[in-house]
């Protein structure tokens, strides 16, 4: 009975995230619509984590350790999950530093 219930939950629960995908691809190319040059600044931060993406991917390594070998990762999994790791380490320090940067400006205004 409880698997029963989590796997609908489950279900449910992926029904909602493509939902969510949905909304988050196509809310904004209707208001792109209204105002085109939004596009650009959506062009220019996709662009820049595209860019940060492909320096951490450039610079991860695809050393592959033995216990890992029996589960089928092999060398392009492990530079592609480097490169990832690398990108949200990256992206979570400029939050953070931004963040930080937002909070001291505003306590001198």
């Amino acid at each position: 009975m409880e698997s029963a219930l989590i796997n609908y939950a489950l279900v449910f629960a992926y029904c909602l995230v493509g939902v969510a995908v949905i909304c988050v691809i196509v809310l904004p190319l209707i208001k792109a619509v209204d105002d085109p040059k939004t596009l650009l600044g959506t062009a220019i931060g996709l662009g820049a984590i595209l860019l940060i993406f492909g320096v951490s991917y450039a610079a991860s390594s695809d050393e592959v350790l033995p216990r890992y070998i029996t589960f089928g990762v092999g060398a392009g999994i492990s530079k592609l999950v480097g490169g990832l790791l690398t990108t949200m380490y990256l992206l979570l320090g400029a939050a953070v530093v931004a963040i930080i940067y937002t909070e001291v400006t505003k306590a001198f205004k």
